[in-house]
């Protein structure tokens, strides 16, 4: 199978080439040497192009689902679905405030985070996710504070029994990972009986990294060796892995999630 080239405009060239084989009905553009004009709205690659660097052996089928799965959510967006329908499949996902430099602020359902993230809400359907716009957030009745309620309580059940693995390091750290691979591992740092759960575990309040989409890493506040080695991980991580969050870490205590950018190094 042809590999996608890694040269970041050539990639974008050869994802508006396939765009337009498949689907010939639509207006692409480029815009950038990572961002395409799909129909009249910006459609940035970074994430596509990480996934493929991240498994290059199946890039062309990974662009070809890609964009299918992106269209298909386009079509259902548009459907009207009724909160009844939708409540159950309502999700949060923390995301960079950098998707902002793609997406209407005004369009999309969200709410401020710390650590310069913001969470926003997604249908979870069988095949795909579909991102819940301020539109459709208003036709339902609800405000965005009644949005997350619902979205939290959902990510609660979605998997109740949470499996963590817990590490104990050399310097006399301790770190617990979740990596259900679910597209949630990160948002399970919204979960409100977090605290409860691993305090006991990483002896009271504890950082958080989480830089990307599916990666959850909890870790002691000390010793700050064992926490500085793992930022240096964690800024790794956030370069190469699709759906970048952040590679500060968030710090978690009983009162609730705060973040940690200005965490000075020991």
């Amino acid at each position: 199978m042809p590999r996608m080239p890694r040269e970041p405009e050539a990639f974008c060239e050869q994802v508006a080439r396939i765009l337009l084989r498949h689907f010939p009905d639509r207006n692409v553009e480029m815009a950038g040497p990572m961002d395409l004009i799909l129909n009249g709205r910006h459609l940035g690659l970074e994430n596509l192009y990480r996934m493929v660097q991240y498994e290059p052996t199946r890039g062309l089928e990974i662009v070809e689902n890609y964009l299918e799965r992106l269209l298909e959510g386009d079509t259902f967006s548009a459907m009207p679905l009724p909160l009844s329908v939708a409540r159950p499949r309502i999700m949060p996902r923390i995301q960079p405030l950098s998707v902002f430099e793609h997406l209407d602020r005004e369009q999309v359902a969200h709410l401020p985070f710390v650590n310069g993230t913001v969470i926003v809400f997604v249908l979870d359907l069988p095949q795909m996710t579909v991102s819940i716009t301020t539109e459709q957030m208003l036709r339902w009745g609800l405000a965005v504070d009644e949005l997350d309620l619902i979205a939290r309580d959902n990510l609660a059940r979605y998997a109740p029994d949470l499996e963590i693995q817990l590490v104990d390091s050399n310097e006399g750290g301790r770190a617990a990972i979740v990596a259900r691979q679910d597209g949630y591992d990160a948002a399970r740092l919204l979960l409100g009986t977090l605290h409860e759960r691993l305090a006991p575990e990483l002896k009271g309040d504890f950082y958080v990294a989480a830089p990307a989409r599916d990666m959850f890493l909890a870790v002691s506040l000390a010793p700050d060796v064992f926490v500085d080695r793992i930022q240096k991980r964690v800024q790794q991580d956030y370069r190469r892995l699709p759906y970048p969050i952040t590679s500060d870490l968030f710090v978690v205590t009983r009162d609730g999630v705060a973040g940690t950018c200005d965490r000075p190094a020991a």
